[in-house]
């Protein structure tokens, strides 16, 4: 076999979701803070509202894990789905911008969540007032539910997220390296995970060390393929 290039597997590693792995900054501390005061919420029904890949899914996992809560997706939801709580559990009812499958069931549930005091945290991109709603009764009362927004991350949490992504590859890196990284790439979450796979590729395929320099050429690479792409 002639060819020398280095073999590279490219071997899945386990990002957590657990609220030991939710990195807390300005951007997102409002919305932490009504994880962390549930049950004690001034409403039985919250509204978390942030770009893409800004960490809402993540938070709501955390909120999920420590209420015991139902996962829901807005665009399956359904009369049973409705009828399977029982009184005083918790439902997380994710990405409601994607479009609600039966608006009969989600103000059913709303309904319930005042009734029979159940929690109930959803997930959307933009605020409920914004949303496509047929259903009169459903759109008036998403207008009226408390949101909490997650803002696109700051630099300190892009910091965290690249160190914590890092981490999870088993590689460390100088901080900065990281704060080069930060102050130079898009600034959301999924930015971040790929940045950071791409840079583990080229120095596993380049057996070389993350470097300044290393990461340096990866975001250049990745400007020049967006350039050609439009």
């Amino acid at each position: 076999m002639t060819d020398t290039g280095q073999l590279v597997f490219d071997l899945p590693h386990l990002p957590a979701l657990g609220a030991e792995d939710f990195l807390v900054s300005g951007s997102n501390q409002a919305a932490t803070e009504i994880v962390n005061r549930w049950p004690r919420w001034p409403q039985s029904v919250v509204v978390v509202v942030a770009p893409p890949h800004a960490g809402k899914t993540h938070l709501a996992n955390v909120w999920r894990l420590k209420s015991g809560a139902v996962r829901l997706e807005a665009n399956a939801l359904s009369e049973s789905d409705v009828a399977a709580l029982s009184p005083g559990s918790s439902a997380v009812v994710e990405d409601i911008q994607a479009g609600v499958a039966d608006e009969r069931a989600l103000f059913h549930l709303l309904n319930l969540a005042r009734e029979n005091k159940l929690s109930i945290l959803m997930t959307s991109r933009v605020a409920p007032g914004e949303l496509s709603i047929r259903l009169p009764d459903l759109r008036s009362r998403l207008r009226a539910l408390p949101l909490v927004a997650i803002a696109p991350p700051d630099t300190a949490l892009l910091k965290a997220v690249l160190v914590k992504h890092f981490s999870d590859r088993q590689l460390i890196v100088e901080p900065p390296t990281i704060g080069y990284i930060a102050l130079r790439m898009e600034r959301s979450m999924e930015a971040a995970a790929t940045i950071v796979a791409e840079i583990d590729r080229v120095a596993l395929a380049s057996q070389r060390r993350v470097t300044r320099a290393l990461a340096a050429e990866v975001l250049r690479a990745g400007e020049d393929g967006s350039a050609a792409a439009s």
